[in-house]
């Protein structure tokens, strides 16, 4: 009889064991789930901040934009998107000499009074801008069997002509030319964004110049992302 006993009794620490085992994985298992809850709502707590960012700071750009230039863009053929804070010039027989990357004078003429309140308006921003891009768009058109490639040496020299030439401009003081040195790249970009209008290339539309803006808010978005993954 007292052997049943002592079985029985080994029996109940043997179970009671394994239900302490259980109950400590259990523990363990909702510690990882609580600190995988926790890890979820902060990184939407960042990306929701980040977004927040991104869009007051482009919002505030674009309205600097807007008021400065709301007058002038219909006279200059050009437009102001605010998705992603580009200048657009859309007047293509006003920028270049066929084939060459000589800026013409009608082009220079916009410049020489764009330029500069451009760039007053975005340095007073100066804290979120992290690049302006001078991009040049090509249609797919070319003179070449390969019509890509010329366009994007062509594209990338006529971007540079143009920041040459906005560089150069004597409006400038030394500490103005300075910011948009470290601020400014010139991007040709050929045919590889093409205008669409009704599923068909826009051939005119496709050839332009485009000023661009590119703050740190996006920058932040991209390490929340990278971080995410």
């Amino acid at each position: 009889m007292m052997e049943n006993s002592t079985e029985s009794e080994e029996g109940g620490e043997f179970w009671l064991s394994i239900a302490d085992m259980m109950s400590g994985l259990m523990v363990v298992f909702l510690f990882i789930a609580i600190s995988y809850m926790i890890d979820v709502a902060r990184q939407r707590d960042q990306t929701r901040q980040a977004a927040v960012l991104w869009n007051e700071t482009h919002g505030m750009i674009y309205e600097d934009l807007r008021s400065e230039f709301a007058e002038d863009l219909p006279k200059w053929h050009a437009s102001l998107d605010s998705v992603t804070l580009s200048v657009r010039f859309m007047e293509p027989e006003v920028f270049f000499t066929v084939g060459s990357a000589f800026v013409k004078p009608e082009f220079r003429r916009i410049l020489d009074d764009f330029f500069p309140r451009y760039l007053r308006t975005i340095r007073g921003r100066a804290d979120v801008v992290e690049e302006i891009r001078i991009e040049g768009h090509t249609s797919s058109e070319g003179p070449t069997e390969n019509p890509y490639f010329y366009n994007m040496r062509l594209s990338q020299e006529r971007t540079r002509a143009v920041l040459e030439y906005c560089l150069s401009l004597p409006i400038l003081d030394s500490t103005s030319r300075q910011w948009a040195q470290d601020k400014l790249t010139a991007n040709g970009l050929s045919s590889s964004r093409l205008v669409l209008r009704n599923g068909e290339e826009d051939r005119i539309g496709s050839r332009r110049v485009e000023f661009r803006v590119r703050t740190n808010a996006e920058q932040r978005l991209v390490e929340i992302i990278e971080v995410s993954r």
